[in-house]
């Protein structure tokens, strides 16, 4: 049998915060992202707004990937940016778009 390739939090945090680990593949991809009230691609697009809202620039690098992957354009991904500009903020907006920019390019 194939061992399974460790996860992006086993990867970053392993032995050093296992319960953080445990529950972002378990609990939080394992059981929250596969409720069915919403799509992969709704939970993706909502995932993405709270990033941009709360200014966290850093996990929308694999968000933004993750939402293209589950359906979601760049050009509804840059939408939902430039409509959270007037909602959440100018910077955050500036900073998400920057990051789209650079996630989208490469």
């Amino acid at each position: 049998m194939a061992e399974k390739e460790p996860s992006g939090a086993e990867k970053m945090f392993g032995d050093f915060a296992p319960a953080l680990v445990h529950f972002t593949d378990d609990v939080l991809f394992g059981e929250v992202w596969e409720r069915s009230e919403l799509t992969p691609k709704e939970r993706s697009l909502v995932t993405v707004a709270a990033l941009v809202t709360n200014g966290n620039a850093e996990q929308l690098v694999f968000h933004l990937d993750l939402a293209k992957r589950n359906g979601n354009t760049e050009a509804e991904l840059v939408e939902a940016i430039t409509h959270l500009a007037f909602y959440a903020g100018w910077p955050q907006a500036m900073a998400a778009m920057a990051v789209a920019k650079k996630v989208f390019q490469d």
